[in-house]
């Protein structure tokens, strides 16, 4: 993979230098899932907030410029202790979230930096990103215009009816599970969330607003440690992963 990012890099090397690229990082869920009244992204995992591995990723990573945080009203003050803590110099804002995922990643859109060419958006419960694997999805949007992170798909996938009745089975081949960041061209992204705001259109994801204006997206693979902190089993997983990293490191020195 490091390879892999130092040919994307030395290729985009000139225009990169060019672009100016926000993130926003989407922290306002609730705990529905998780059993807790406690915002997901402040549990913490072996002694530090989920929240504080997504941000100290995007700080680290060499092609954010700026980095601006979407959370609840309540959790404003905890986001700046983390920040504080960190000692980020990244963050720029701290912003109150909306109602659903994407009315948080517009509030989000209106407040990045009128210089920025590119918008990153990524789940702050994602807190397994590397600083790697946003880079290389930031250089591919640079070719792209749009790219997004995420994995081919292991298991072979069913479509069901209203009644459970399997109707297809889908070409595992072509597959893919995404995951963020997502990067996208700033007016690109704008255009996509104002003609979803004009027609009524939800989506789960900021690509499936970019398809509906006509914009192709390019696949990056990531990796499937990349994995979204959503129900009480996630924590064990995302734990496991770290430890074993840790070991890992451990072992190299």
């Amino acid at each position: 993979m490091l390879d892999k990012i130092k040919k994307l890099f030395n290729k985009h090397a000139g225009n990169i230098k060019k672009e100016y690229c926000s993130a926003i990082i989407v922290a306002a869920g609730s705990g529905t899932r998780m059993k807790t009244r406690r915002n997901k992204q402040f549990i913490n995992l072996l002694g530090k907030p989920v929240l504080a591995y997504t941000l100290e990723a995007f700080e680290e990573c060499r092609v954010i410029d700026e980095i601006i945080v979407v959370t609840r009203e309540e959790d404003i003050i905890l986001c700046k202790e983390i920040i504080d803590d960190l000692q980020l110099t990244k963050v720029k804002k701290i912003i109150t979230g909306g109602k659903e995922r994407k009315d948080s990643v517009y509030n989000g859109l209106k407040e990045i930096s009128s210089t920025a060419t590119l918008v990153a958006v990524h789940d702050g419960a994602r807190p397994l990103i590397l600083p790697e694997y946003i880079e290389m999805t930031v250089m591919e949007a640079v070719e792209y215009n749009a790219a997004a992170l995420g994995v081919r798909v292991k298991d072979t996938i069913k479509v069901v009816d209203e009644h459970g009745m399997i109707i297809n089975t889908p070409d595992r081949s072509s597959l893919w599970a995404v995951q963020t960041p997502q990067v996208f061209r700033t007016d690109i992204l704008k255009k996509a969330y104002q003609y979803a705001l004009e027609n009524g259109i939800n989506a789960t994801d900021d690509c499936m607003l970019v398809e509906q204006i006509g914009c192709k997206v390019k696949m990056v693979e990531g990796s499937y440690d990349n994995i979204k902190i959503t129900t009480p089993e996630d924590i064990f997983v995302a734990e496991s992963i770290l430890e074993c990293k840790e070991f890992e490191e451990e072992e190299e020195d």
